[in-house]
């Protein structure tokens, strides 16, 4: 059984009054929190399936890392479901690496953004972009309920809780 720790929670994150000012301040907090959740896991338990769906602590980094070069960065992905499992050959540093280069890519695109209702500027030519503030709530939807199965899948791992 691991052995309970508890870190101490970081709270919300106080934000400027803009309404992309508070999106992306909320992005940005859920994607620092995930990130930690998976940074230090140990081998190989942070790749291993806890629940029977197959979801595991890494292979959740890994989703969201294409999910955010996806969203604002225009990557095609073919097979959403194989975005849950990470290479046999990443590590742990390598697949936080590459997601924190992909949000550090995401907010470089949005940096140059000010008007929420134009569409994302990205190169997707089969399909229309959604607006900024689509994508923004997206991410934070799909960050936010993937850092919450991280919690979890961090917990059974070595009893680490908090964000």
């Amino acid at each position: 059984m691991p052995t309970a720790s508890r870190h101490g929670d970081t709270p919300p994150p106080r934000t400027g009054s803009s309404e992309i000012a508070i999106l992306r301040g909320f992005l940005d907090y859920l994607r620092t929190s995930i990130a930690a959740k998976v940074d230090g896991a140990p081998e190989p338990q942070v790749r291993t399936a806890a629940v029977p769906s197959g979801t595991n602590l890494l292979g959740l980094l890994n989703h969201l890392t294409f999910v955010e070069r996806s969203t604002f960065l225009g990557d095609k992905v073919t097979d959403w479901p194989a975005t849950f499992q990470a290479a046999p050959e990443d590590s742990v540093a390598d697949v936080v690496a590459r997601y924190r280069e992909a949000v550090e890519r995401a907010n470089d695109v949005l940096d140059g953004c000010a008007d929420l209702g134009a569409p994302v500027p990205r190169p997707r030519l089969d399909r229309p972009a959604p607006s900024i503030r689509w994508a923004l709530t997206h991410m934070i939807e799909e960050t936010g309920r993937h850092a919450g199965h991280a919690d979890i899948l961090r917990e059974l791992i070595d009893g680490a809780t908090g964000r």
